[in-house]
């Protein structure tokens, strides 16, 4: 029902051999990977081009994986492609919530393990363990002293019986989610002061030097501007300003939805909020790095 429900069904993802043209050879076969259209299924899209090794698996494929992987104990929660369909992705939300500071702020965290691919060659199956702020849908994933958060398979090997595989690599009885908690855990109970949260921000986001254009003097200014605003007057923070925990999601929450001008694109917000990006991954890492090194102190 997700699959139909996000147009991901029958889509019959296969390789093409791409014809050599008249007087040339070639040492090694090019293959373009075609689907069928979900909106016209007489079109046929080439999604990329792959060489002799890849391997094509089918939507229904990926999303049999994370059922496998936690043998039907959760729910398929949201499903999609992005990237005219040559990024698809799922979650399924997994049993286990967090509660943070239980007894004051009571701040709540969905777990989701994500399971992803791409259709052009340009990343293998993974599935990844993910933490999600529930009032905004922050997506939360980051490393965690040496935690374990995600697993691979390249697309030149099989996806079948590899669920075993994964559920060991992820550590499904939860060590990461663990870790997670204990370390936000010391951050809602953190208590910054405006100085503190200024320190933070001037690390992750100095100012132009005096001679930068005038455009992106206002991109740094209107950058700063959204991080105050979702910190000090945001409902999504309303809760938790005041502390290294609040931080890190206004900060977060202006990466995922508010970047570069993109609030309100659907494909820009998605692809950010669901960890497909790897710019998105990494500059939440540094975001993360930051606030814990100069609020637990």
């Amino acid at each position: 029902e997700m699959l139909d429900a996000a147009l991901l069904s029958g889509w019959y993802v296969r390789l093409e051999e791409i014809a050599v043209p008249e007087g040339y050879n070639a040492h090694k076969s090019a293959f373009w990977v075609v689907r069928n259209n979900p909106f016209d299924k007489a079109q046929r899209d080439v999604l990329g081009t792959v060489g002799e090794r890849y391997r094509t698996y089918q939507n229904e494929d990926l999303f049999a994986f994370g059922d496998s992987i936690l043998d039907g104990g959760a729910v398929w929660e949201s499903a999609g492609s992005i990237k005219n369909g040559t990024k698809v992705f799922g979650s399924l939300r997994l049993p286990k919530e967090m509660v943070l500071d239980p007894q004051g702020r009571a701040d709540r965290v969905n777990t989701y393990l994500l399971v992803t691919t791409s259709h052009d060659g340009s990343s293998s199956v993974k599935a990844i363990t993910t933490p999600v702020r529930v009032v905004c849908q922050n997506t939360l994933s980051i490393a965690l002293s040496g935690a374990k958060v995600s697993f691979n398979i390249r697309h030149s090997a099989t996806v079948k019986d590899r669920a075993a595989d994964a559920r060991k690599a992820l550590g499904l009885s939860f060590s990461y989610l663990d870790t997670f908690q204990e370390e936000m855990q010391q951050l809602i109970q953190t208590e910054i002061d405006a100085y503190t949260m200024n320190q933070v921000i001037k690390a992750l986001y100095p100012e132009p030097d005096k001679d930068a254009a005038k455009v992106a003097v206002t991109k740094h200014e209107n950058k700063i501007d959204t991080i105050y605003q979702l910190y000090t007057q945001s409902p999504t923070c309303e809760n938790i300003k005041g502390t290294a925990w609040g931080l890190l999601n206004a900060l977060t929450e202006r990466l995922d939805y508010y970047r570069s001008g993109r609030k309100g694109t659907d494909e820009g917000i998605l692809t950010a909020a669901s960890g497909l990006d790897p710019a998105t991954a990494t500059e939440r890492q540094r975001i993360y790095d930051a606030v814990k090194s100069l609020t637990l102190v």
